[in-house]
C-alpha cells in the first residue's frame, strides 16, 4: 500500500517569501531561544522517534471527525501508549469505547486519515516551557490478525502498561460488544517537527530507520534531579561560555540526550538564551551519562 500524501499538517505554515517551514517558535514571535552555535544534534527523524517513544502528551485527530462527533466524545481517543514498528508505522493503544476505535473498526487502506500531535513540555519550571511539537499524519486502521501479538509485544516492551492485559477493564462493567482496548496502526505519510532545534519535515522512511535516544526514558527524572540537587553545579557551567555574559542569570537544565545537555539562562537584561554543552562522546546508557556529566562539571569548576 502506498503512503498517503497531501494530508494537512498543523505545522506546515509556509512563508510566502521562502520554501522553508515557518517555525511555531520563531524568536521574534514567541521568544523561544534558538541554538546559535554549530553544535552536534540528533537528526529530525531521531527527534521525532524519541518523542513518539517518550511520555510527552499526545492527541489523535481524525480528519473530518469533528463534524460528526461532539468534543467530549472526541476527547476519548487519547492513546494510552504508542510505539513505532520496524516498518515505521505508529502503533497506538486506545480505549475500545473511544471515537478513534469506533471510527477505525472497519477502516480499510486509506478510508480514515488521522494526525498525531505530540507536545513536549520541559519537566522543570522554565520560561517558554514547551520544548517542541511533532505531527505525524497518515492512514489509520485497526491492527488485525497475526500482527496483534507482535504489536502487543512491541508496545509492552516500550510501555509496560496494564491496559495491554486488560487489567483496567472493570469486571462488573456491562458487556458492550467492544474490546476494552484496541490497537490502531497509523501508516505514516507525512511528518513535521518544530522544536528547540528548528522546524523541518521528516521523511517517513527516515523515521523507520531512526532509533529513539537512549536517555529518553530517564530524561525527566534526571533533569528534575539536576535542577533540585545540583543547581549550583548547573550555574557553574556559565564559566564555559567564554565571552557570553551569564553572571547573575538563573540556569535551568532544559533538555538532555546522548550528545549533550542544554541549559536555559534567564533573568538577564538581554532576556533568555540557551547554551548547549556537548559531551566528549555520545553516551549509550546511564553509566556513560554519569561519566559525561562528571567531565562537564569538572571542566566548569577549573
Amino acid at each position: 500500500m502506498s503512503r498517503p500524501h497531501g494530508i494537512p499538517l498543523p505545522s506546515a505554515r509556509r512563508s510566502s517569501d521562502s520554501n522553508e517551514t515557518e517555525s511555531a517558535f520563531d524568536d521574534d514571535k514567541q521568544g523561544q531561544p534558538r541554538p546559535r552555535e554549530g553544535v552536534r544534534q540528533l537528526t529530525g527523524a531521531e527527534r521525532v522517534r524519541t518523542l513518539v517513544e517518550s511520555n510527552a502528551s499526545v492527541s489523535l485527530t481524525l480528519i473530518g471527525a469533528r463534524d460528526s462527533h461532539d468534543s467530549e466524545e472526541f476527547g476519548t481517543g487519547m492513546p494510552a501508549a504508542r510505539t513505532v514498528t520496524p516498518d515505521g508505522d505508529v502503533i497506538l493503544l486506545v480505549s475500545g469505547e473511544s471515537t478513534a476505535a469506533r471510527a477505525a473498526a472497519h477502516a480499510q487502506d486509506d478510508d480514515l486519515t488521522a494526525v498525531i500531535e505530540i507536545t513536549d513540555v520541559a519537566p522543570v519550571s522554565v520560561p517558554h516551557r514547551i520544548r517542541g511539537r511533532a505531527w505525524l499524519a497518515g492512514w489509520l486502521t485497526p491492527v488485525r490478525g497475526d500482527d496483534r501479538a507482535a504489536c502487543a509485544a512491541l508496545l509492552a516492551e516500550r510501555h509496560p502498561v496494564g491496559e495491554l492485559l486488560g487489567m483496567s477493564e472493570s469486571l462488573d462493567a456491562p458487556y458492550t460488544g467492544r474490546p476494552a482496548w484496541m490497537m490502531l496502526r497509523l501508516e505514516v505519510g507525512e511528518i513535521s517537527v518544530d522544536d528547540l532545534w528548528g522546524a523541518e519535515h521528516v521523511d517517513p522512511d527516515d523515521l523507520a530507520a531512526a532509533e529513539p535516544d537512549p536517555i529518553v526514558a530517564h530524561e525527566t527524572e534526571l533533569l528534575q534531579h539536576l535542577h533540585s540537587a545540583h543547581r549550583d553545579r548547573i550555574g557553574e557551567l556559565c564559566g564555559l561560555l567564554g565571552a557570553r555574559e551569564a553572571q547573575g542569570m538563573t540556569a535551568v537544565p532544559l533538555s538532555l540526550d546522548r550528545l549533550g545537555l542544554r541549559v536555559r539562562f534567564a533573568g538577564g537584561a538581554a532576556g533568555s538564551f540557551d547554551a548547549r554543552f556537548d559531551f566528549p562522546e555520545p553516551v549509550a546508557d546511564i553509566c556513560g551519562l554519569r561519566r559525561a556529566m562528571h567531565t562537564l562539571f569538572s571542566a566548569a569548576s577549573h
